[in-house]
């Protein structure tokens, strides 16, 4: 049965490395299957971390490699995402199972329909990073950092939704900023998880092999085919184990 279980994360953390090189949002699948597999919810949520911040370490010396980072502002912003991610990942540890599978599944169907609406094409990019959106900045990614430490899942678009709110930075240059809040604050909140033994270290492990290969096989399809039908079975997906949670079948 654990074998079975191993190949089902290792599976699962392929499709989600995939996923998240062409769309985003992978955590919406490694989550509940982990729940699935039987692991307690603060358990299946450090131990996603772990692959998540493997992931980001790649993707921070990718884009370091490449001279896209813009490190003062990035620490910036990591400074209160990693003060709201660790109070965050406090409450999360302590939610009970139920609560948390419950607010997993709001929480996805609102990221999906965050996702078909798009709100950042209604945004107008500023001319310049003004003080005052510093300071707005500051305070939204205070809140991000929070709901990255409970949920984590769905936090790329809502941070890119944000750097492109207060900067207007090219996508790539937001990715580069989002990698490297993400590995600053993950690294703070995965302690909280692995202090208090919220981490199934096997199951960590083969979830990020899993990612690091579904990531490399991504990147090659999306230079050939983009992200529409991944996008469009990644939100599928996500319904279905939303509902799944929920009890709905």
């Amino acid at each position: 049965m654990i074998l079975m279980e191993i190949l089902i994360i290792l599976i699962t953390g392929i499709a989600a490395g995939f996923i998240n090189v062409n769309a985003g949002g992978g955590s919406f699948i490694t989550l509940p299957v982990l729940i699935f597999t039987g692991l307690p919810a603060a358990v299946a949520n450090g131990t996603n971390r772990v692959a998540l911040a493997a992931a980001n370490i790649v993707s921070v010396l990718n884009f370091r490699k490449n001279g896209y980072f813009d490190w003062k502002l990035a620490m910036f912003l990591a400074l209160p995402a990693t003060l709201g991610a660790v109070a965050g990942s406090f409450i999360s540890i302590n939610l009970p199972d139920d609560l948390y599978n419950t607010l997993l599944a709001i929480v996805i169907i609102i990221v999906i329909l965050f996702v078909i609406i798009n709100p950042s094409r209604f945004i107008k990019a500023p001319a310049e990073i003004t003080g005052k959106r510093k300071v707005l900045g500051f305070i939204i990614f205070l809140a991000l950092g929070f709901y990255g430490g409970v949920i984590q899942a769905g936090i790329g678009f809502l941070l890119m939704t944000s750097l492109f709110f207060i900067t207007g930075y090219s996508l790539v240059r937001i990715n580069s900023l989002k990698v490297l809040i993400v590995l600053v604050y993950m690294a703070f909140s995965l302690a909280v998880f692995i202090i208090s033994g919220n981490v199934n270290w096997v199951y960590a492990l083969v979830l990020s092999a899993g990612n690091g290969t579904g990531a490399y096989l991504g990147s090659h399809f999306a230079i050939k085919h983009g992200d529409k039908w991944i996008r469009i079975i990644m939100i599928i997906a996500s319904l279905l184990m939303a509902l799944k949670l929920l009890n709905v079948y």
